[in-house]
């Protein structure tokens, strides 16, 4: 994103940070439910059209994967990020369907040094994707790890 590895320090309460785009292809929500979730609605465009989803969509939980992909993408795989702990949310708000174009942010809500381990900072963050007519599709909250910059693994 910025050409930067990002530490513990770069996040900043309050700041957005974009992440990007993401076409979401037919094939690859068949081939995500034909391995993880096989729903119908999952697998056959005239399936999802006679659902309450309204055509082929993508499973929650590969929405969910799409937005760890935007977010590696990002700035997570030029970042000191040592996991997270879990997820404290996630919302499926409306049908991520094929053909549609998701674009994100994340926003930085709160930061903190671990009491136990100085070198590493607690990050949590609300992270949103849309659709291409900007209707909310997914949120998630969680807190991420980050190593302070200089921190030895």
């Amino acid at each position: 994103m910025t050409g930067k590895t990002w530490a513990y320090e770069d996040f900043v309460e309050g700041a957005s940070l974009d992440l990007g785009t993401k076409l979401v292809s037919a094939a690859e929500i068949i081939e995500f439910a034909q391995e993880f979730d096989a729903q119908p609605m999952h697998l056959d465009e005239a399936a999802g059209k006679a659902s309450i989803l309204g055509g082929l969509a993508a499973s929650g939980w590969h929405t969910c994967a799409m937005f760890m992909r935007m977010l590696c993408d990002a700035f997570l795989l030029d970042s000191t990020s040592q996991g997270a702990p879990g997820v404290d949310l996630v919302k499926w708000k409306k049908p991520v369907l094929a053909g549609d174009m998701l674009t994100g942010n994340t926003t930085v809500l709160a930061k903190r040094l671990s009491k136990s381990k100085p070198q590493l900072g607690l990050v949590t963050m609300r992270s949103e994707l849309f659709n291409q007519r900007g209707e909310g599709v997914f949120e998630l909250e969680n807190t991420v790890m980050f190593l302070t910059r200089g921190a030895n693994a």
